[in-house]
This record gives structure tokens, C-alpha cells and sequence, in this order.
């Protein structure tokens, strides 16, 4: 709490998903100190937890924060065929939440979906949607029938791929957002349920002003962590009108 009181409430929810690209324990501990608080969910992105030689010290620092190792390891873990051993480990390290996608892996809908269903017995499921090929562009008929498919198969909550960059998913590889794709999804399925990536401020802002600041956005560097709390709060230019106004005409930022 700030010494100077503007009257404003708390954002009335809204996930906040940060990626951990391999921060350590120190880290870590300086991270949660000034934004633990609106940190909702960790992502050790990609393969890095299985790299980071200090892994339970941090998780040992994160505890009490919900933790979830990257969707590209899980595919890798697929083409191993070690399903088992993948959970045998998330369960040694503590950890209760999974993320299931095929973002690179060519895994036909079925599997996937049996697999979040097997996964959702013992784990809280995040399922990612999309390529993270940028030359590969799904149709909105195929976005929202996978993610409601995915949630109907026990996902808790389905992620929209853009990768770490912006460059891919509900994303062009310009960099430009398929604005028709996601306005298609938030029509379609639950918007609470959605993570919408959004690794860069402008996708933030717009996210915010399309959808109000408890939209759940995900791909958040934990050094972005305070200032996406600042679009959520209407305390930067970018959101102000919209937010302490509550004129949300849902342009995009530029």
C-alpha cells in the first residue's frame, strides 16, 4: 500500500501468467518481493526447468505460487513416450499444475484430448492452443472448437499461443494481432477461461481495453509484472481513459 491513497479498488480478478526464462532463486526472491502480488501463475518457459541445476531451490522460493513447466516440454516428453515418468516427476517436485499443447509436435486431436483428460485426474490442466510456426494460421472455426473441446475435456483454463515474441497464434509474424480470431473467441468460449497471451505492452493495452482490466493475460516477463499491473489499474497513459473513465472503445495501441 502506497503512502498517498487514490481511492482505487483492486482489479476484480483477471490471472496475470508470467514465463520464468531461467531466473534463479535470488532472483526470484526479488521478483516476488515487489510483485508477488499480482503474480498469479509461474511458467518455467520451454525446457528450462529441466536444465536449471538449482530447480527445487527455486521452486523452493516460489512456494505457494501455482507453477507450471512449459508446453514444449511436454511435447518433447510425448515423443519420448515418458508419461509416466513425467508425472512421477511433477509429483517429486511438488508440483500440481501441467500445461498440455502441441504447438510443434504434429498430435492428432484425439490424443490430445485423452491426454488432458488422463492428466486432469491428478494435475490442473492449462492446454495451449496454436502454432508456433508463424506460417501456420488456423481458421476462427478451429480456434474456438479446439479451446471449447480442450475446457470440455478438463483444461481449466486454454491459453492462446503468440509465443514469447508476439509472432505467432493469434499473432501474424509481423508481429500484427488477428484481431477477427480473438474477438471470435471471446464470443465463443468463456472469456474467464481463456489466457491470452500478450508478451508485449501494446497487446496488453489493447487486451485491457477490449475486455477490462480482469482479463487474463499470459507470456508476462517478470519484469512487466508492476507495469501490466499499471494498464490493469488505469495508472499509465495507455489505459487511463478506458479503465478510470470506463470508455472501453477497444482500439488497438499502437
Amino acid at each position: 500500500m502506497t503512502a498517498f491513497d487514490l481511492g482505487l479498488q483492486p482489479r476484480p480478478g483477471g490471472l496475470t501468467h508470467v514465463i520464468d526464462k531461467g531466473l534463479g532463486p535470488r532472483a526470484w526472491e526479488d521478483v516476488l518481493e515487489t510483485s508477488g502480488d499480482y503474480i498469479d501463475i509461474v511458467k518455467l518457459g520451454w525446457g528450462t526447468a529441466y536444465v536449471t541445476p538449482n530447480l527445487r531451490a527455486k521452486l523452493d522460493v516460489l512456494h505457494g505460487k501455482p507453477v507450471v513447466i512449459g508446453g514444449t516440454f511436454f511435447e518433447a516428453v510425448v515423443v519420448q513416450e515418458k508419461i509416466n515418468d513425467y508425472k512421477r516427476w511433477l509429483q517429486e517436485l511438488g508440483l500440481t499444475y501441467v500445461e498440455i499443447s502441441d504447438g510443434v509436435i504434429d498430435l492428432p486431436r484425439e490424443r490430445k484430448l485423452d491426454l488432458i483428460e488422463e492428466f486432469a485426474r491428478d494435475f490442473t490442466v492449462l492446454s495451449e492452443v496454436g502454432s508456433k510456426d508463424a506460417d501456420v494460421e488456423f481458421t476462427t472455426d478451429e480456434w474456438t472448437r479446439w479451446l471449447r473441446e480442450e475446457l470440455d475435456a478438463g483444461a481449466w483454463k486454454v491459453i492462446t499461443e503468440a509465443r514469447e515474441g508476439g509472432t505467432a497464434g493469434i499473432f501474424d509474424k509481423s508481429g500484427e494481432m488477428r484481431t477477427e480470431v480473438v474477438g471470435e473467441i471471446a464470443g465463443a468460449v468463456p472469456i474467464e477461461d481463456v489466457v491470452f497471451e500478450a508478451p508485449t505492452r501494446a497487446a496488453q493495452a489493447w487486451f485491457i481495453k477490449q475486455y477490462g482490466p480482469a482479463v487474463n493475460l499470459g507470456n508476462i516477463a517478470p519484469e512487466e509484472v508492476i507495469p501490466l499491473e499499471t494498464l490493469r489499474r488505469g495508472l499509465r497513459g495507455d489505459t487511463l481513459k478506458e479503465v478510470l473513465l470506463g470508455d472501453r472503445a477497444g482500439t488497438p495501441a499502437s
